[in-house]
């Protein structure tokens, strides 16, 4: 048996695994990379495999970093199963499509650059359709079946506690007499995550790919967490500003509805009533069409929630509903929130603020002194979201500059992520302890800080693998480079090498314009050189660029780097 790790390699996005073993190949998750442009670019590279020789696919759950580049799959061949949970495959019909929608949107923006550029347009990496058509591959299974895929190859998924559906993935296979068995966590949720059942616990595996997105810190306790939510937004509306609130459509807003209907609606006494008055009467907003599609399929699977949840619901209190809470699906529904003089919550994605309405709501509020933007998921570096949590005083949104005056929060406790106490927990769990583990999906540091631990207080040994590395699972462990390494220099390189193509581009383009306007009105020159606002010479043009005049206001917001507004 082999794997090859193909993503999530000391950073916490695109999640792809390579296994092969009893004459078969076939992946574990194919997720998108998230966060700067230098990850998403890995988006396009070709797959390390061919695509034609994977017999099927094991999905561990929707979110995008791990089902993200299914489409991909299906648009170059890939027609054989992807087998996952009923719950996931419901909810990748909707985040699907949603994604390759958006990769339509940001190669329109990026081939209008191109055009200038007098370059031939790129395809989108898929499309919607490609996300629509991928579904009639989807395969669902129950948790806690033991599923023959081949008869030297059985599966199991068991209960992740991450997200709706979200699955803890055994794996047995046998070669030549001797079966070996691996266990790929995908991602773990905490023991008390709102809504969701607490992951199961494995009892045995013979190795261990697991999760380490926050090996290195310790969640806030619930009632910690609740306090800490409750004091922001009240404070925050109290002072008549609005609480932005960027979230994953998936997951997290359901939990924050959870939260908000415990503050809402199960709240007694006068005290707190009176205290809290204005969260008790502020609206609420869910600002994400996938958001809203992702919510009634929470209510679709509710058999799924946790006993505490399904007793609330049996008592006919529906735990994503309250008074107040409204939910905008138009574009026009959505600009009319910011339009709206009154204090409101606002949920929208995207959770790390890279596409999306979130980005309008952060343009008219992340200026204002009395207004919070309250993050509660996890953040990838060189995303917007991340830049804005690690305190950059101004960030470019739609091509403005935009102060960070308002309150910046983040509570870390409603990340859907076990910490490092639960990821310590579910190792000492195993009954059996696993031969070796693979820490994936998390960053270097907190990795290391995990890997330290389960060495010093389990002595298990550990390994963080690298992008393209092979490993034999035999009694020595060997390992191989089978794929070549994705190194940051050479992405940096890459990056800079762009940026000054696409300067030169921008500068030769701006000599045209500002060239073909000159000959176009060369006998208004008198006009020209009569105004006062005079900015300077550009290029070989002998003249001065005046910003009275429509082309050269075109001319200054490219030297300010203004970028296109996106669409809704």
């Amino acid at each position: 048996m082999k794997i090859t790790f193909l993503g999530a390699t000391k950073m916490v996005t695109g999640s792809n695994f390579l296994v092969e073993g009893a004459g078969k190949k076939f992946l574990v998750d194919c997720g998108m990379y998230q966060g700067g442009d230098r990850d998403e670019m890995q988006n396009h590279e070709p797959f390390a495999y061919d695509v034609n020789e994977i017999d099927f696919m094991l999905l561990t759950h929707a979110h995008i970093d791990h089902s993200g580049r299914i489409p991909k799959l299906y648009k170059e061949g890939y027609r054989n199963p992807v087998i996952t949970t009923k719950a996931t495959r419901d909810l990748c019909s909707i985040m699907l499509p949603d994604s390759g929608h958006i990769q339509e949107q940001e190669i329109e923006w990026r081939n209008r650059k191109r055009k200038r550029e007098g370059k031939e347009p790129l395809p989108p990496l898929y499309t919607a359709q490609d996300g629509i058509d991928t579904m009639e591959i989807f395969k669902p299974v129950n948790y806690d079946e033991i599923i023959e895929i081949d008869p030297n190859i059985y599966v199991r998924f068991n209960d992740a506690g991450h997200m709706l559906g979200s699955a803890i993935i055994e794996i047995w296979v046998k070669e030549d007499g001797k079966e070996t068995k691996a266990v790929f966590t995908g991602d773990l949720g905490n023991n008390d995550i709102p809504l969701l059942s607490s992951p199961t616990m494995i009892e045995t595996a013979d190795y261990l790919v697991m999760e380490s997105t926050y090996g290195g810190r310790l969640h806030m306790r619930n009632d910690d967490k609740a306090n800490l939510f409750l004091n922001i937004v009240s404070e925050t509306l109290d002072k008549g500003g609005t609480v932005v609130i960027p979230s994953f459509a998936v997951g997290r807003t359901q939990e924050i509805l959870y939260e908000l209907n415990n503050l809402k609606d199960t709240q007694e006494g006068e005290d707190f009533k009176k205290k809290y008055a204005t969260l008790m009467k502020a609206p609420v907003y869910v600002d994400s069409p996938l958001a809203i599609s992702a919510t009634e399929i929470f209510k679709e699977n509710a058999n799924l929630f946790d006993e505490e949840t399904q007793a609330v619901i049996e008592s006919g209190d529906n735990p994503l509903e309250f008074p107040g809470l409204q939910f905008t699906r138009t574009a026009d529904e959505s600009k009319a929130l910011n339009e709206k003089n009154e204090s409101s919550i606002i949920i929208s994605a995207s959770g790390m603020c890279e596409v999306g309405r979130i980005k309008h709501h952060l343009k008219h509020h992340l200026w204002d002194p009395n207004s919070t933007i309250l993050f509660v998921g996890y953040q990838a570096p060189g995303t917007l979201g991340r830049r804005i949590v690690d305190g950059e005083k101004r960030v470019k949104i739609f091509g403005e500059e935009i102060a960070v005056n308002a309150r910046i929060e983040y509570i870390e406790g409603y990340s859907g992520h076990a910490d490092q106490e639960w990821l310590m927990n579910f190792v000492y769990s195993f009954i059996t302890k696993p031969k070796h583990i693979f820490l994936v999906h998390g960053e270097p540091t907190g990795q290391e800080i995990l890997k330290s631990k389960i060495v010093d207080e389990i002595g298990l040994p550990v390994t963080i693998p690298e992008y393209g590395q092979t490993y034999t699972l035999d009694e020595n462990l060997t390992m191989e480079q089978t794929v070549a390494p994705i190194t940051p220099q050479m992405n940096v390189r890459r990056d800079v090498i762009d940026k000054i193509r696409l300067l030169k581009n921008e500068l030769n383009d701006m000599e045209t314009i500002v060239k073909e306007d000159y000959l176009a009105k060369k006998d208004n020159e008198e006009e020209n050189f009569s105004c006062s606002r005079v900015i300077g010479y550009v290029g070989c043009f002998d003249g001065p660029v005046c910003l009275s005049r429509p082309t050269c206001r075109k001319v200054e917001e490219r030297n300010r780097g203004s970028d296109e507004s996106q669409e809704f």
